[in-house]
């Protein structure tokens, strides 16, 4: 079965809840994410955390937590931007801490940034459909 085949297969009560973490320089590629979750027949939907005012640090934690938990996995964006990101790897900590699962995606097939002691023991892939389709199912 194709991605295509697989995505107009899934309906409403199978969609998976997948919260997304990125460092803010890699915004872009998170955006095509949502944009693929906004898809009619989409299998997944997004929770959408970008900051919309600015929040004290334990207000934004508290909040982001409850996302998280409420999430079936996490995707944390993976580049050379991610290991500066304060924030991307606190939630990468909490998606562990709460026990959801969680991958690493590299955005980048040739430009990879270190993978954070964070994701330590957890599985890290190359950004693709095919893999997003794998993590997805195992939900």
């Amino acid at each position: 079965m194709g991605l295509l085949d697989w995505l107009i297969g899934k309906g409403k009560e199978t969609r998976k809840r997948i919260f997304i973490s990125f460092a803010i320089e890699d915004v872009e590629y998170r955006d095509y994410l949502v944009e693929q979750a906004r898809k009619k027949n989409s299998p997944f939907d997004l929770i959408d955390m970008s900051v919309k005012k600015e929040w004290k640090q334990e207000e934004w934690k508290r909040k982001y937590r409850a996302k998280i938990k409420r999430c079936d996995g996490v995707i944390a964006l993976l580049s050379k931007n991610t290991h500066k990101a304060s924030g991307a790897r606190w939630e990468i900590k909490c998606s562990r801490e709460e026990n959801v699962i969680i991958i690493g995606m590299h955005i980048f097939k040739n430009n990879k940034g270190a993978i954070q002691s964070e994701l330590k023991g957890k599985k890290v892939v190359l950004w693709s459909w095919g893999n997003l389709e794998t993590f997805i199912n195992q939900l």
